[in-house]
């Protein structure tokens, strides 16, 4: 395993030998078990693939055999699951039942030391975001036929929200899930695009909609769809900007037959259920996309170190300095923000997080893509014509600075983010205003 990164803003302070109040052995056990599996089977690959489009199969493969699908499950894991399955550690470095939420950041921020998010999304974001609901929300017989797979990697799963008139606005959703006359299944037409890793799945744990159309979110539902193989669904892959390798999908469904026992949870409350998920999908974008600013803006450091112009080296302009400590600042706040985030979901019951922290994720979701696009574009300026060339010494700084948009818009666009956070944190504060006044004056006790 290769030592931390000397270069100013590679690695997170913890890293860098400055103490920290978050993480323990056991997480600094796990960062260095982590790494060398990923220095291994992942990181010395991922621009390749990204630049021929696709990550392998066997990829994929070999991280479910040594249990590394599993760190992009929520916090805690699924503890019984896991070990009615024989999973009983990751990587022999941490068990199960001991995993926390900066257990989860550690692999997310090591998955994205590329600073690519296409190569470590083809591998997670189905299990990360489309096999929780199953385990939060599903009922004890539809676990058993899903998860046994799912888990260990056996069956791909993807999250579909998305449909090309409902992106963030997830209350608009249309295709519609209408009862067979036999009551039996569900009927699904309609459309989903943007979905990561669609392509590959076998299943989609799908939003759609149960109610009538004026329904609203309350008419909204979650399905595990079959998607290989299933009549009257067609999937096709879209190309776009940045990650290309994430596998995005659009995909059509005519008139589909799922069988009503594939209902995740309760009819109506699916909206519910997709709020929740999100919190944890926009958390694992900011802890990733924080990594990928790191990337960006230690190459572009390097860069200057070496870099001469003007009879000098780059470092030693002084508006060049001003840039990258402009953009230095902003990352080391974004970092520092995130760490205290996931010590907070370490040590706050679920519900409580969930109340808590669920408009300070957006927040958080909203700041990490401007702070990537502020280290990224910084990034680009300092290289010059390398930062604009799809190769060479620049290409990392040109392939980041493409992903930015990947970061700001998916999992909820980031004008929508901010204005959720606020009135988020306004409904709590109402709700605390409310519980004081309901509160009895002072006075004896009769």
């Amino acid at each position: 395993m290769s030592p931390p990164n000397p270069i100013p803003f590679s690695e997170p302070p913890y890293l860098c030998g400055l103490p920290s109040p978050y993480y323990t052995p056991s997480h600094l056990k796990w960062q260095k078990a982590c790494r060398a599996f990923l220095e291994e089977h992942f990181l010395p690959y991922a621009m390749d693939w990204e630049c021929e489009g696709t990550v392998p199969a066997h990829v994929f493969q070999t991280f479910a055999k040594h249990n590394m699908l599993i760190p992009n499950l929520p916090a805690p894991l699924p503890v019984q699951w896991l070990k009615k399955l024989g999973i009983h550690d990751i990587l022999g470095a941490v068990k199960v039942e001991e995993w926390d939420y900066l257990h989860t950041g550690i692999y997310i921020d090591e998955m994205a030391r590329s600073g690519l998010a296409g190569p470590s999304g083809s591998l997670t974001v189905g299990m990360a975001f489309g096999v929780p609901p199953l385990i939060k929300f599903g009922n004890p017989e539809l676990q058993s036929r899903f998860l046994p797979d799912l888990l260990t990697g056996k069956k791909r799963a993807c999250i579909a929200i998305t449909e090309p008139s409902a992106g963030s606005d997830v209350a608009n959703i249309s295709t519609t899930a209408t009862k067979s006359s036999d009551g039996q299944s569900y009927i699904l037409t309609g459309t989903k695009k943007w979905i990561t890793n669609g392509i590959w799945s076998d299943y989609a744990c799908m939003a759609v909609r149960t109610g009538s159309p004026d329904s609203g979110p309350a008419g909204l539902s979650l399905l595990m769809v079959p998607l290989k193989n299933q009549p009257g669904v067609t999937m096709r892959r879209l190309k776009p900007s940045g990650q290309i390798t994430a596998g995005t999908t659009f995909i059509n469904l005519d008139d589909v037959h799922v069988p009503v026992s594939n209902l995740i949870g309760t009819e109506g409350l699916g909206m519910k259920y997709i709020m929740m998920n999100f919190n944890h999908e926009r958390l694992s974008i900011a802890v990733g996309a924080t990594r990928q600013a790191r990337r960006a803006l230690s190459a572009a450091f390097e860069y200057c170190l070496k870099r001469e112009a003007f009879g000098k080296s780059l470092i030693e302009q002084p508006v060049v300095r001003h840039r990258l400590a402009k953009a230095g600042a902003e990352l080391e706040s974004m970092s520092a923000w995130v760490e205290q985030f996931l010590y907070q979901m370490v040590h706050l019951p679920p519900k409580e997080a969930d109340t808590r922290l669920g408009g300070l994720t957006a927040l958080a979701k909203a700041k990490a893509g401007l702070v990537l696009n502020e280290c990224a574009q910084c990034a680009v300026l300092l290289f010059g014509g390398s930062g604009y060339t799809t190769t060479g010494q620049g290409e990392i700084a040109e392939r980041i600075y493409r992903e930015v948009m990947g970061i700001r818009i998916p999992g909820g666009s980031e004008d929508v983010m901010l204005d959720l956070a606020v009135r988020q944190l306004a409904r709590n504060y109402q709700a605390h205003t409310e519980k004081i006044m309901e509160r009895p004056r002072g006075g004896a006790k009769l």
